[in-house]
């Protein structure tokens, strides 16, 4: 397991370990397809940015582009009405932003896919992607099992979004990619929220 991926796991013991100490949770209510889509979904990010405006979307098209590949599996594989629409749903809101986010690379005149290896912008930022073992595992995985390994891999790829989310708020400069990566964390916080009940249940 990768350690981005054991990190997160002991992070989400942790979560219901604090919330076993209070009262119980309350559901968390279904996503809906729009959440997440950046409230700016201009043809372009006008205005200035810089270097960590590219690196952020180059390093979120990568990452989602890994997601999908794990939520058209959770498509197919769901045991869970609650699990198919999840993945469903999440692969609406990361395609289109995915193809927004492409529309403004093309814009800076900018490469869309300048790195081969998501992780390679970790020294500064960048978030580690999840391991082609990872996804092999979930590929082979089949029922309930299917669906623990899915959510758990899931909520540590998304909590990784979050992380770089948090990040451009502070480096970024572009003002319609702050906007985009505020969507994120508070769409990518609700998922994880979401999938920890679903895990739990």
């Amino acid at each position: 397991m990768a350690p981005a991926v054991k990190r997160v796991l002991i992070a989400i013991v942790a979560l219901f370990t604090l919330a076993a100490c209070g009262q119980a949770a309350e559901p968390v209510p279904p996503l809906t397809a729009s959440q997440g889509i950046a409230e700016a979904d201009a043809v372009t990010a006008a205005g200035p940015h810089n270097d960590f405006d590219v690196m952020f979307l180059q390093m979120l098209i990568a990452h989602q582009q890994q997601g999908l590949q794990m939520l058209k599996l959770g498509q197919q594989k769901g045991v869970r009405e609650e699990v198919v629409d999840l993945a469903g749903a999440i692969d609406v809101v990361e395609a289109e932003e995915v193809r927004t986010m492409q529309r403004w690379l093309q814009a800076w005149n900018v490469p869309q896919t300048d790195i081969t290896d998501p992780a390679i912008h970790a020294a500064h930022g960048g978030q580690p992607a999840t391991g082609p073992e990872e996804i092999k595992a979930l590929q082979d995985a089949t029922g309930t099992d299917f669906e623990t390994k899915f959510l758990n891999l899931l909520i540590a790829h998304q909590h990784n979004a979050v992380e770089l989310a948090q990040q451009l708020a502070t480096h970024g400069a572009n003002t319609t990619v702050k906007q985009l990566a505020e969507r994120v964390q508070l769409s990518r916080t609700q998922q994880i929220k979401q999938m920890l009940t679903l895990a739990a249940g």
